[in-house]
């Protein structure tokens, strides 16, 4: 077996780092796309879902979990610039049980296997956006009708209990009372997602075998720029709407580090879909363990080069860093920003009203953040930024896993991890997982479950991963290339925070079966 990542470093790719800011940005890669394929379902549907559910009080949460990644981020890439090794070869070496591999590379293939139910989230979620906004069928356009009576009528009720007149702005609740005098009965089985969901999982993995991913991530990035350009717009708008106007005692209550209490009609409490969103807000675990890889394909470990004595490899590897910290740090700057974004809306609106995004409705009542601003317009506005959030993240997503999975399968010793073998791999990995995904979506129509159920995995790995980032820089790191005090300091504060929030996810879970 290989003890490096093939061509990951090598002397013919040498490249000095750039020292002026303007040529560091030029450099900047990986997180970018790290952050594309994260908004879909860490920012759209489980942060949403948890302002729905938490109201305000839950905004340090967010914060927080959005910021407290980047130090084991930064490792887990400091990691391979200097050893030129990959994730899955450092998280193999860290001690402790062995079975043919390490215990947290078996933990990493189960954690795997449910991410496949989030992507599956996430493909029926692209599904429901393209019923709604194209039915191709009656029965489609007869639950399209259901839903819109449904939300509507329970919009009206809950605008009546707050004395919000449906006769001004904002809009919610406007078309109920010519809807709700249709009898709404059971809701009609529609298909129409699934098909949609289809037709979209064909169209990625042919992309993903042939290679076309930088152009559709290129469109894919530029959507998804527009559309949080948009919810900024539409949560600035809401300032000059009384009725839906975000105060400052409500922000002050979301940073006051308060809990919030159960919601009427939801089994579990919002702190314990909180933690699980946890996971997935911001960078997610398996994102943390792809970064490295999409720092390989920039090319920030084979400019640095392989490792020796010299002064000059030094200080090429202080600055490739350099420009390392500041990917991660430009990232997470726009992921918190959108995150914050997304949360503030899901709890001004859905959180007033008493919505909660779930099941084949999800999308539907997502749409409603829009509606107070935009109203007629808000379907059309809101299903557009959807699909191209949501599918950007399916399509980012399974590109990033068939990179760790083809690198899985040499360090499982499934593969000789030539170049050959992993460009082989990664084709036939890229194309089966989007299958999977769908599969798992067919079988279990609700996204934000199987999402949630991911996020609760990926929370799980997190202080696992905390565990590893300090056995990287403490034991596997170069000291030609120790960080500062400072850093340390933050670093152990990031990787006691990830075990608290992990500790007390499992705690939950685990009283609930009790």
């Amino acid at each position: 077996m290989s003890s490096k990542h093939p061509k990951l470093i090598g002397e013919e790719g040498v490249r000095n780092p750039p020292l002026s800011i303007v040529g560091i940005i030029r450099n900047l890669g990986p997180g970018l796309i790290i952050a594309g394929s994260i908004v879909g379902s860490g920012e759209l549907i489980a942060t949403t879902k948890t302002g729905a559910e938490a109201g305000f009080s839950l905004l340090w949460l967010v914060i927080i979990g959005c910021v407290i990644k980047v130090f084991v981020q930064v490792e887990l890439g400091r990691y391979t610039i200097v050893t030129g090794k990959t994730a899955m070869e450092g998280l193999d070496s860290v001690p402790g049980p062995r079975l043919r591999v390490n215990w947290l590379l078996w933990y990493w293939l189960i954690m795997f296997v449910v991410s496949m139910a989030q992507l599956g989230g996430i493909v029926g979620g692209v599904g429901q956006a393209l019923a709604i906004a194209s039915p191709l069928t009656e029965a489609g356009r007869e639950f399209n009708e259901y839903q819109d009576v449904l939300t509507r009528g329970e919009v009206s009720r809950a605008l009546a209990l707050r004395g919000v007149s449906e006769k001004k702005p904002p809009r919610l609740g406007q078309e109920t009372l010519e809807m709700e005098a249709k009898p709404l009965g059971s809701p009609p089985d529609s298909n129409d997602d699934v098909i949609w969901a289809a037709i979209i999982t064909v169209l990625t993995s042919v992309l993903l075998v042939v290679g076309r991913y930088r152009l559709v991530q290129a469109l894919a990035t530029a959507f998804v720029a527009l559309f949080t350009f948009v919810s900024v717009g539409n949560l600035i708008h809401l300032q000059s709407l009384s009725d839906w106007r975000i105060s400052s005692s409500e922000i002050l209550e979301g940073l006051s580090f308060g809990l919030p209490g159960a919601m009427e009609g939801v089994q579990i409490t919002p702190l314990v879909t909180a933690l699980a969103a946890f996971g997935i807000i911001g960078v997610g675990a398996t994102e943390l363990i792809q970064y490295p890889y999409w720092c390989v394909e920039k090319g920030y470990a084979r400019w640095a080069g392989p490792r020796d004595n010299t002064k000059e490899w030094v200080s090429r590897a202080k600055g490739w860093l350099r420009v390392l910290h500041w990917d991660a740090w430009c990232s997470a700057v726009v992921y918190t920003f959108a995150t914050v974004v997304f949360y503030l809306l899901g709890a001004a609106v859905l959180g007033r009203v008493g919505l909660n995004p779930e099941g084949t409705s999800m999308v539907r009542t997502l749409l409603e953040m829009y509606v107070p601003v935009f109203g007629s317009i808000a379907k059309s506005v809101f299903l557009f930024g959807a699909v191209a959030v949501l599918y950007s993240t399916f399509f980012v997503a399974n590109a990033g896993h068939a990179r760790v999975c083809a690198d899985a399968l040499r360090v499982f010793g499934l593969s000789s991890g030539e170049d050959k073998a992993v460009r082989f791999w990664t084709r036939v990995v890229s194309g089966f997982f989007p299958f999977a995904c769908l599969v798992v979506y067919v079988y279990i129509r609700a996204p934000v479950v199987l999402v949630l159920a991911s996020g609760a995995m990926q929370a799980f790995m997190l202080p696992m991963l905390g565990g590893a980032a300090l056995y990287f820089r403490y034991r596997q790191g170069d000291k030609r290339l120790t960080p500062s005090l400072t850093w340390d300091v933050l670093l152990w504060i990031s990787v006691i925070g990830l075990l608290l929030a992990g500790g007390w996810l499992a705690g939950s879970k685990l009283m609930s079966f009790l």
